[in-house]
């Protein structure tokens, strides 16, 4: 099994889908005149404005929504592998992929908000959605909402369960079992109780959760403070091919940069645009600006964090392809959560450890609710056209399996079946935003014009000719119709 999924993952994480994420990054941020950096200050604004609705919620909860799929394992385990198998190098190449990566996660996620509709009182958009409005393919739209539905609710959510139970033996000697049940119950509990407790759960336990490893981190960089600036420029040395030590693997510190790049921060990988579709905003531009920031916050803030930590601690080990050691900081510990764990622990004996262990379990199992979110997100679109009720509750009752038999399976195949789901998505979404990326620009546009007239930006699809958003439409009919007094 593990020799399968490695050669699939060969074909669908080939040297193409690496430059096709970076090369499109680049595109969008150059289309946008770097919108990432423009519009800094108005991300920050754009997230704490925003109110729910009785049929959305607000920008503040899609933020957190969007982060708790984003902040996950791969920013700790993730970011460990990324090391472990590209060098430190593969840091700066998540550091790219991650400031690029905004510019694609602005275009998608208008996208998403732009072509979202309002389904059994609430509102619900992605890919699938803006496949199908935008571009008129029904069957690409339908082979997005089948290839989610399977990577987000069998295939990702076992990396991050596998990831709980690993820390939790480490940390508290907890059986998998053990873990696989709390689990179980606890995802169940949540993914029952519908779109407003998941967004409830997640901007609470997400934003807590991120600033307090952050604090964590900063305090072990801190004390190690004298040898920042040495590793900074071991990571650019690196990244580069001109480390003595790790320049033989310039091209593999590129593919696991960007693969553990986009696992992370899923910037074009389709994942974000649900969430934001599902925010209630005035136009489609203000959730895509909120959204670029969310990539900061989850690659430049929290794994950078996370790298700094083994780099500067010496904690990690960087190897071949081969198997070849080139590098050993912490033998006989494999690349994952371990390395972290050990770091910490190496700092603060008898805290470290455990912190870790914690901060991963919300991070993960965050995630997992995320992921649930998604593929029930794309079980709705597909039964637009041919209603089948069952298969929300098969939904719900198939992630959880996938979380309990994650708890048990090994790390590696965990992380193969991962990436294979995470890259089939960054495939055809990113054709999809290629394909569709005048209206995002448009929209760019008229929210700039609108904003340098003073005016709070109100979205009118038929002033910048965009066909097929129909939600803004009918919302725009709605403000005008007259009102009549009684």
């Amino acid at each position: 099994m593990n020799e399968f999924v490695s050669a699939v993952n060969s074909i669908v994480w080939s040297p193409p889908l690496v430059f096709l994420c970076l090369g499109a990054g680049l595109y969008f941020s150059i289309r946008t005149r770097f919108l990432q950096l423009r519009h800094s200050r108005e991300m920050v604004r754009l997230i704490f404005s925003g109110k729910s609705t009785s049929a959305g919620i607000s920008s503040f909860q899609a933020l957190s929504m969007t982060l708790a799929g984003r902040v996950g394992t791969g920013n700790i385990a993730g970011v460990a592998t990324a090391i472990t198998f590209g060098g430190p190098g593969a840091l700066f190449w998540m550091w790219v992929v991650a400031f690029l990566g905004a510019s694609s996660a602005f275009v998608e996620s208008t996208l998403g908000q732009l072509y979202k509709e309002k389904i059994h009182g609430e509102y619900r958009g992605g890919p699938a959605f803006y496949i199908e409005k935008g571009l008129g393919m029904k069957r690409y739209a339908w082979v997005f909402a089948v290839v989610t539905i399977v990577a987000c609710g069998l295939l990702l959510p076992g990396v991050q369960a596998n990831a709980i139970s690993s820390s939790m033996q480490t940390a508290f000697s907890i059986p998998p079992a053990i873990t696989a049940v709390g689990l179980a119950l606890l995802l169940g509990f949540i993914i029952f109780g519908g779109v407003r407790r998941i967004a409830a759960f997640a901007s609470t336990a997400v934003p807590f959760m991120a600033l307090a490893y952050i604090a964590v981190a900063c305090f072990v960089i801190a004390l190690n403070i004298e040898q920042l600036p040495a590793t900074f420029m071991l990571v650019v040395r690196s990244a580069f091919g001109f480390d003595s030590a790790f320049g033989g693997i310039l091209g593999m510190a590129i593919m696991w940069g960007v693969r553990r790049g986009v696992y992370s921060n899923e910037a074009g990988q389709g994942t974000g645009p649900h969430a934001s579709s599902a925010a209630a905003v005035s136009h489609p531009a203000k959730q895509g600006l909120v959204q670029a920031f969310s990539v900061y916050v989850d690659t430049l803030f929290i794994c950078s964090a996370t790298g700094f930590m083994l780099l500067i601690t010496g904690l990690y080990n960087v190897e071949t392809a081969t198997g070849e050691m080139i590098y050993t900081g912490v033998a006989g510990v494999a690349a994952g959560p371990g390395y972290v764990q050990t770091a910490m622990e190496g700092v603060m004996p008898g805290f470290g450890n455990i912190f870790v262990a914690l901060a991963l379990f919300f991070f993960a199992f965050t995630t997992i609710i995320a992921y649930y979110y998604i593929a029930e997100t794309n079980v709705t679109y597909i039964n637009r056209t041919i209603s089948r009720p069952w298969m929300s509750t098969a939904l719900k009752f198939a992630i959880i399996s996938a979380t309990i038999y994650g708890t048990v399976k090994t790390a590696d195949l965990a992380w193969g079946l991962g990436d294979i789901g995470v890259g089939l998505m960054a495939w055809l979404n990113m054709v999809a935003i290629l394909m569709l990326q005048k209206p995002a620009f448009a929209c760019l546009r008229d929210y700039e014009q609108q904003l340098q007239s003073g005016l709070d930006p109100v979205f009118d699809p038929a002033s910048i000719d965009i066909d097929g958003a129909d939600y803004w439409e009918d919302r725009k009919k709605a403000l005008e119709k007259p009102a009549f007094a009684t």
